[in-house]
């Protein structure tokens, strides 16, 4: 490449650089000094070539945005995108449906085992009272029957 690194260092290695008049540049900066002398005196570093600022890059953005919102192939991205996102939305809200249907059945269902819990318990306890009345009508029974041992009978 004319006006390299590798060009320039070339000439160095034979005694002579670019400036000696060794190596003569071609191409589009032929006739213009390099671009490190220009920047040597002033402040300011050089401008490179093809850098025009920020004018230059919203002309350049302003341009490939209008070359976009001309291309066919860039509606047509957009309305199948479109498409996509509404059936993702449809499956979503789909899924939350399902999600709560399955939700509102599990609860459903553990009310009616709690109930039926409950009612087994209430069963339970009536039985044990049953019993327990049973236990002590009999008791009471055989208390009065029988007399306690050292006690007067009632006769």
């Amino acid at each position: 490449m004319p006006g390299s690194l590798i060009a320039r260092h070339a000439g160095s290695v034979h005694g002579r650089s670019e400036r000696e008049g060794g190596m003569t540049r071609s191409g589009q900066g032929a006739g213009r000094p390099p671009l490190a002398s220009i920047a040597a005196g002033s402040s300011r570093s050089a401008a490179q070539p093809g850098d025009s600022g920020f004018a230059g890059k919203a002309v350049l953005g302003l341009g490939v945005v209008g070359h976009v919102l001309r291309s066919r192939r860039f509606y047509e991205r957009v309305i199948v995108g479109a498409i996509v996102l509404g059936a993702l939305r449809g499956l979503g809200q789909e899924n939350r449906a399902s999600t709560f249907e399955r939700v509102a059945a599990w609860n459903k269902r553990q009310a009616r085992r709690i109930e039926r819990k409950a009612e087994r318990q209430a069963r339970r306890i009536e039985r044990k009272a049953e019993r327990q009345a049973r236990r002590l009508t009999l008791w009471a029974k055989l208390r009065i029957r029988r007399p306690r041992a050292g006690q007067p009978t009632a006769s």
